[in-house]
């Protein structure tokens, strides 16, 4: 058995009539409504508003011949327009119930479909044929305005699934449908569908980029806060990537598509995103398996119920058909089957705007259990590149001449050290000067001889005298003692200071674990780095358990050992060596900036690349469980207080005038219901984390 995705009934798929395939994957549905609903939702809200502003007024005129003017021929009147609501406005739900007989199952549309019909059909016979119930009373506006009802409140939800689906269509519409194409001297502009990896395009200022590219010529400002999340626009330039449906802004550029269709990174956010929103979770389950007996327990009880009232209660026919109709107008389980998916969907489309993508509503219930949190430290704690972390001046030297001549001694590096050194020379505007003799010691360093004669040394120990830094040990020693390469510079015979490089803690990280602490996670840390640096970075953040030197398996194993301890963990990792543990994990937590392998072996993807943003996926977690729990008890909720009401238990209270009224506000209930569980999922759009 499957369910249907719209309203999360069951279907028998060996025996369904009404299927679809998209992208690669089959959906069942229980009746031809749903199956517009997910197809062409835009065409089954223009057909609702249609049906409701004729099935409105016609409900309007039977309620005013019921209880206002009692004409003569009031009851023939009435039953003409009754018998075009019922089978024009309601012919959705016999249209329906037919499905779910096809398919050999029972669906909401079956509830409303025996209840109105009832109701309709006992008024018919007493109207036409009055002398077969002497008791007369009629009850076509009961028929009428249940079916309006229910029609206002699924136009209702209809209205707030297309408001809680807007991130999905605002991701969509970030796609640009014409690139500039560059052939020879020409710029072609071609239709994006047309576009192949390795094209040249020309991108131009205020434009969006045509899809994922890597840049080979011009310097710009790129917005890629609709993708990213990151508020502040990025400088890029030739060797940097470039993503689809960003916006360029100042200059012009010339890039290399890198990906196209399906493969792009907005692709797959938009194919993630709506996975999510129609993914099923285990608390689903639950209400998935009472959905599927539901329907024929109901009808049962009803009619148990309108028997035994009619048989042992003393009421007449009218009463037992009303309380027979009661029954399956309150029991319909249309919040039922949305209470799930209306909470995942917004949740979904929440994260997405914060630059998270859950790839299953499985991952946000795992997520919601957490209780231990192991991090890799390297992309996902650091930014996974060295830099220049501190600048030490031996005393009559300034640290911006220190720098200006490791960087002369570094100009024909090729080493990600000496980069590190040049990078941080350029943000300083510090000019590059290339040295007139370069010599290379393996393991030690770099000496050079500057155009002006000049010899600059920079590199370990190796390469000098401990006299030459006796004035710098103590710095030296305190430095590598963090965890950090420091390297030595010399000039002459004479070391005139320190650089020490490492790879830079990301701005976040320490209000990420500061964060998971004060919400009573177990917070780990799990390197592949020696213990120096594994401590030092451990104690700079705050994190009391750190594992180092390890490999893959052994990330995978202390993961292991923590979930035989009764906790739930999630992994936040970014490399190809944390694929292993991503997956065993209970949920897999990948740094979007990472290797494609650990985004796939990740259940929750980080866009922004920010390890806060695991914070924000694990409380969000808790906020959407937190909010299909409330859906359900308000789905179960009214059922199990009103269908006791609607099978007489408040007789002896109220008497049986009580089911004059009774039948229309079990339609409203129902309506009310499913209304509730959409606005109560529609909150997720607020979502902040304090």
């Amino acid at each position: 058995m499957t369910t249907d995705p719209v309203c999360g009934m069951y279907v028998d798929e060996k025996s369904s009539t009404l299927a679809i395939e998209r992208e690669g994957k089959k959906y069942y549905f229980c009746s031809a409504n749903c199956k517009l609903q997910f197809e062409k939702p835009e065409k089954e809200l223009r057909n609702l508003r249609i049906t409701l502003m004729v099935s409105w007024p016609l409900t309007i005129v039977v309620a005013i011949l019921t209880y206002i003017l009692h004409l003569g021929f009031g009851n023939y009147l009435m039953l003409v327009l009754a018998s075009i609501v019922q089978f024009y406005a309601g012919q959705r739900f016999y249209a329906g119930m037919a499905d779910a007989i096809k398919n050999k199952s029972a669906n909401m549309d079956t509830l409303i479909a025996i209840g109105t019909s009832a109701a309709w059909t006992y008024s018919a016979v007493v109207t036409v044929f009055p002398s077969v119930f002497p008791a007369g009373g009629i009850y076509f506006d009961t028929s009428t305005i249940i079916i309006s009802l229910i029609l206002t409140g699924t136009y209702i939800q209809r209205l707030a699934e297309s408001r809680a689906s807007t991130a999905v269509s605002a991701l969509i519409a970030l796609q640009p449908k014409i690139a500039h194409k560059i052939e020879g001297d020409k710029v072609v502009d071609t239709s994006i569908e047309q576009i192949k990896e390795g094209d040249i395009l020309l991108i131009k200022p205020g434009e969006k980029i045509p899809t994922d590219s890597v840049v080979l010529g011009g310097e710009s400002s790129v917005d890629e806060s609709m993708i990213t999340g990151e508020s502040m626009p990025l400088t890029v330039r030739a060797g940097n990537k470039v993503i689809g449906g960003t916006i360029n802004f100042t200059s012009s550029l010339r890039a290399k598509v890198t990906k196209v269709g399906e493969d792009t990174t907005l692709a797959q956010i938009i194919k993630i995103v709506k996975d999510a929103a129609s993914s099923k979770v285990p608390i689903q389950k639950l209400a998935d398996k009472v959905s599927s007996y539901f329907v024929p327990i109901v009808v049962l009880v009803g009619i148990f119920a309108s028997l035994s009232w009619y048989l042992f209660g003393g009421v007449g026919v009218n009463t037992a058909i009303l309380i027979f109709v009661s029954v399956l107008i309150i029991a319909c389980p249309c919040a039922l089957g949305i209470a799930t998916p209306a909470a995942l969907l917004v949740s979904s489309g929440r994260a997405a705007k914060a630059g998270i993508l859950v790839k299953s509503g499985e991952s946000l219930q795992r997520a919601s259990k957490v209780t231990a949190v192991v991090l890799d430290k390297t992309g996902t704690l650091t930014k996974g590149k060295p830099e220049v972390t501190d600048i030490v001046a031996a005393s009559g030297y300034d640290k911006m001449e220190v720098l200006r001549l490791a960087a002369i001694a570094e100009m024909n590096s090729e080493h990600v050290i000496g980069k590190a050194i040049i990078s941080n020379a350029q943000s300083m505007n510090i000019k590059g000067e290339f040295p007139k003799k370069f010599t290379y010691t393996q393991g030690s360093g770099v000496t050079v001889l500057t155009k002006s004669g000049k010899k600059i040394t920079v590199g370990n120990r190796d390469l000098f005298d401990s006299a030459q830094f006796s004035g710098l040990e103590a710095k030296l020693q305190e430095l590598e003692s963090d965890g950090k390469t420091t390297l030595i510079i010399g000039e002459g015979e004479k070391a005139i200071g320190l650089i020490a490089i490492a790879d830079a803690l990301k701005g976040d990280s320490k209000k990420a674990i500061d964060s998971f602490k004060n919400a009573g996670y177990s917070v780990w840390l799990a390197t592949g780095d020696n213990q120096k640096v594994a401590n030092a970075v451990a104690k700079s953040l705050g994190i009391e358990h750190v594992i180092f030197q390890v490999k893959p398996k052994d990330k995978l194993d202390k993961i292991a050992d923590l979930q035989r301890e009764g906790n739930v963990v999630a992994m936040i990792g970014d490399g190809v060596n944390d694929a292993p543990a991503l997956t065993k994990a209970d949920v897999g937590i990948a740094i979007g900036a990472g290797t494609e392998i650990a985004i796939q072996a990740g259940g929750i993807i980080l866009i922004k690349g920010s390890v806060y943003d695991a914070f924000v996926a694990l409380q969000l977690g808790k906020r959407t469980m937190s909010k299909i729990r409330q859906n359900l008890f308000w789905a179960f909720g009214y059922n199990i207080v009103l269908i006791p009401i609607a099978a007489g238990a408040l007789i002896p209270v109220f008497s049986i005038s009580m089911y004059n009224l009774l039948p229309m506000l079990a339609a409203l209930a129902m309506a009310f219901s499913s209304v509730t569980v959409v606005s109560n999922s529609l909150l997720l759009t607020r979502f902040k984390v304090q």
